[in-house]
């Protein structure tokens, strides 16, 4: 009889597999002791105990029962499903001892080492034993258990969508050795884990099971069924489950903050051991066990290729011996080598041997003489004769290398003529694209003025059109009518200049718009300078810090389209700023901010708010550029903050009446006197002259680039206003060009006319853009150009320094005063005089 089994759960996710393994396969570690009783070898379709479980069987008095069993089909979603192997498993798989299908007894024993307390608790199959035949009787298959039938799923990330309190229908009548699938759910992730379970199995064998997985006690393990508590001793057999049927349980923890369940973590791939026994069968019939010894390699085993079958697809690979190649040993003696670099050289006579001979007709030989010529003597030629036919070939070989000659270098000359050409087609095609672009400008300047130089060019431009209707007036029209136009003609002029001040009130609102959020960057843009590699260093201060949050806070309050809730956040951001300084205009701005939040909480609308804002803004930005709050504001405003310093260099305009710095004075070369400042000039000029100077002042700045370029600290350039170049181009040099008399000023450039020496009015010449760069190559000018040219340029000159005497004195000026102020060290006044330079 054999012994009381006990079925333990089966291993997650794995699956029965067929006893007909490959030899090769059968390797374990536990040693299995052949029986004095041959059972036969089970069939290959009968199902093989479980990885991991350990058949007990006991003989008695020589002779056994087998217990009959009905046989079950196995499910075809078992056989489907892949074995997800656990470490438990690993280790008992690998203890068990496989025989070869061919033996006759089937029969495993336990290894001599006991299993340990955790392996016991593991889910095992127990085989059911098999009677031994009579001798001479053949042996009959047994029939497979119910128990060796197992049922799991693999599992996986998906959502089961399976109803977690589903009750699965009661059968009519129950089996103790019949096994149903049960659903395991780990709660709070969510996981489940499949089981093959007898129905006879109580839930305190399933929670050993599940201590052993999950690594925690098995008193901390619950496990319910629609929310309810399941005892230790109720069966899968008592809660209603059928043979070969479905169920799902929740597993979840007593305590799950210290205990809480984990997720099941797949096993390790098998390990080989590194003893292995064999059983071997000998000539007598017996068995005999070998042992086995693993050798590890130390060396990854060369891939040697190998071949496919072509009707089955499978693949074999070539197999490499397991020996270790031998190793070379290494010589003590120190070995040189070195290649010679010694020619050897052997010098031979040799002579070819060269054969031949001569057959005449004689007696007794005939030759044929039908490939024989009959050779001539010519006409005797003579040294002379013979040189001169040398000397006409000659000839004729030079005429048609020299017409060879004389064709490449007219078509070099047509390709440089067509590259003229074209050079002279693209030019024209540039210069009228850059006048088109200019003139594009110029109206653009001229609907959207925005700067001074853009007033200035409307004004000039109504001075233009005033003088010609003026003229046309006094040529068609007298007396009475006359007058009339002239009226007609102060009216329109009078709405074009209201026209031309609107325009310049809007253009003073943005450029006031510009010019602020330009002194908040630069109060806020960080500290720079270059090092000697080029690399520029930048260095944020606490004071550029302070500069940048009041900035942020600027541009926040002048924000449009803000909700209530974001309005208040900017009030309040900007009432804590303020309130670090107590004085009269932050109490001021305080009481604005006040006010301005309480009509926001009464509901007031945005556009009756706009002044009380506007108030603020224009508080706001005193208190930026106040030094005491903003420390980074003193060194961008114009007024110093030392009143000793406003005694110096201070002058009366006689126009405005008021004391302006040095700085607000324009001094042309000729100049004695102070006159008038830059912004009375400017009036006087939109009122009476309306000259533009915006081509000369264009024109000025290519002279300073220019010189800047020669590196030779030229100073008179810098010293020359734009009415000065005036005086220059349209009176000294007649607005055109001396060379070819073009008289587009746009196209004119004033350089020098000895490049050695420093530009000055009387050492400089008006021409066009390709002749001033044809005239920097030039080297020696009298060579060049012919002595009418030169005087007539020298003639020129002569005005030039009479008209302006007293720029080399200035220049000289200049020159002490900047070498005082390098021995000194920088000053407030050199650097004014430089920025006034600039």
């Amino acid at each position: 009889m054999a012994d009381q089994e006990e079925s333990a759960p089966a291993a997650v996710g794995e699956t029965e597999e067929p006893q007909t393994e490959p030899q090769e396969q059968a390797e374990g570690k536990a040693e299995a002791e052949q029986t004095d009783t041959e059972e036969p070898a089970q069939p290959a379709e009968a199902p093989a105990a479980e990885d991991g479980a350990e058949t007990k069987a006991e003989a008695a008095d020589g002779t056994e029962q087998q217990q009959e069993q009905p046989a079950t089909e196995q499910p075809a979603e078992t056989a489907a499903e892949q074995p997800a192997e656990t470490a438990a498993a690993e280790e008992t798989a690998a203890e068990q001892t496989a025989e070869p299908a061919d033996t006759t007894t089937a029969e495993e024993t336990p290894a001599e080492e006991p299993p340990a307390p955790e392996e016991e608790a593991k889910e095992r199959k127990v085989q059911e034993p098999t009677p031994t035949p009579e001798p001479g009787q053949i042996p009959t298959a047994p029939t497979p258990s119910r128990e060796n039938i197992s049922m799991a799923t693999v599992p996986t990330a998906e959502i089961h969508h399976v109803d977690p309190h589903a009750v699965s229908p009661v059968p009519l009548a129950t089996s103790a050795d019949a096994t149903a699938t049960v659903k395991f759910v780990l709660m709070p992730s969510g996981h489940v884990t499949t089981l093959a379970c007898a129905l006879s199995q109580n839930m305190l064998q399933l929670k050993d099971h599940f201590s052993v997985e999950l690594r925690m006690p098995a008193e901390l393990i619950l496990i319910t069924l629609n929310g309810k508590k399941i005892p230790d001793s109720t069966t899968l057999g008592e809660l209603g489950v059928g043979p070969n049927a479905t169920i799902q349980l929740e597993i979840s923890s007593a305590d799950p903050v210290n205990t809480p369940i984990k997720s099941i973590r797949p096993k390790p791939e098998y390990v080989m051991p590194d003893i292995l026994t064999v059983r071997v069968p000998q000539d007598d019939g017996k068995l005999q066990d070998v042992v086995v010894e693993i050798e590890r390699p130390t060396r990854r085993k060369p891939y040697l290729g190998g071949y496919r079958h072509k009707l089955s697809g499978v693949e074999y690979h070539h197999a490499s011996a397991q020996t270790m190649g031998r190793t070379t040993s290494v010589s003590d003696v120190q070995k040189f080598c070195r290649d010679t670099q010694t020619v050897f050289q052997k010098n031979r006579v040799q002579q070819t041997t060269n054969h031949t001979s001569t057959q005449m007709t004689k007696v007794g030989c005939y030759v044929s003489n039908m490939q024989d010529k009959l050779l001539l003597p010519g006409q005797y030629q003579s040294a002379e004769e013979y040189h001169k036919i040398r000397l006409e070939a000659v000839i004729v070989l030079q005429a048609y290398f020299r017409r060879w000659q004389a064709k490449n270098i007219v078509q070099r000359l047509r390709e440089d003529k067509a590259r003229h050409l074209e050079w002279e087609r693209q030019e024209e095609i540039r210069k009228k694209r850059e006048k088109e672009q200019r003139i594009r400008k110029e109206f653009e300047r001229r609907m959207n003025p925005k700067t001074k130089e853009d007033f200035d060019l409307l004004y000039a431009a109504l001075e233009k059109w005033r003088q010609e209707e003026l003229a046309f007036i006094d040529e068609n029209y007298s007396g009475a009518e006359r007058k009339a136009r002239l009226c007609a003609l102060l009216d329109q002029e009078t709405q074009l200049i209201s026209a031309i001040d609107r325009h310049k009130i809007d253009a003073a609102k943005e450029n006031k718009e510009k010019s602020i959020q330009h002194f908040l960057d630069q109060a806020a843009g960080p500290k720079k300078w270059r090092a000697f590699d080029g690399k520029v260093t930048e260095m944020d201060t606490p004071y550029t810090q302070r500069a940048r949050e009041l900035r942020d806070i600027y541009n926040s309050i002048n924000m449009k389209y803000l909700t209530q809730d974001e309005r208040l956040d900017v009030l309040l951001t900007l009432k804590h700023t303020v309130k670090e300084h107590n004085c009269k205009l932050t109490q001021e701005i305080i009481e604005l901010i006040d006010r301005e939040a309480d009509l926001l909480m009464r509901g007031v609308k945005d556009s009756n708010m706009e002044g009380l804002r506007k108030r603020i803004s224009t508080l706001f930005l005193q208190y930026i550029k106040t030094p005491t709050f903003n420390a980074e504001a003193a060194r961008l405003l114009k007024v110093p903050q030392d009143p000793m310093s406003l005694r110096k260099n201070i002058y009366f305009c006689p126009s405005c009446g008021n004391y302006k710095p040095s700085m607000e004075f324009p001094m042309s070369s000729n100049t004695r006197l102070v006159g008038k400042c830059r912004k009375c000039q400017k009036l006087d000029n939109d009122a009476r002259q309306r000259q533009d100077f915006s081509i000369y002042r264009t024109m000025l700045k290519q002279l300073r680039r220019s010189e800047e370029a020669y590196g030779d600290e030229s100073r008179i350039a810098f010293l020359l206003q734009e009415a000065d170049l005036q005086y220059l181009v349209e009176n000294v040099w007649n607005s055109q060009s001396i060379l070819s008399a073009w008289d587009d000023l746009y196209d004119l450039v004033l350089v020098r006319w000895d490049k050695t020496e420093e530009w000055s009015p009387w050492n400089c010449i008006l021409l066009t853009k390709e002749e001033a760069s044809a005239h920097k190559v030039l080297d020696d000018l009298e060579e060049q150009y012919g002595p009418v040219f030169i005087h007539k340029a020298q003639h020129k000159h002569t005005l030039a320094r009479n008209y302006f005497a007293r720029l080399p004195g200035m220049a000289q000026y200049m020159r002490e005063k900047l070498a005082a102020s390098k021995q000194k060290g920088p000053s407030v006044m050199g650097h004014r005089m430089a920025q006034t330079t600039a």
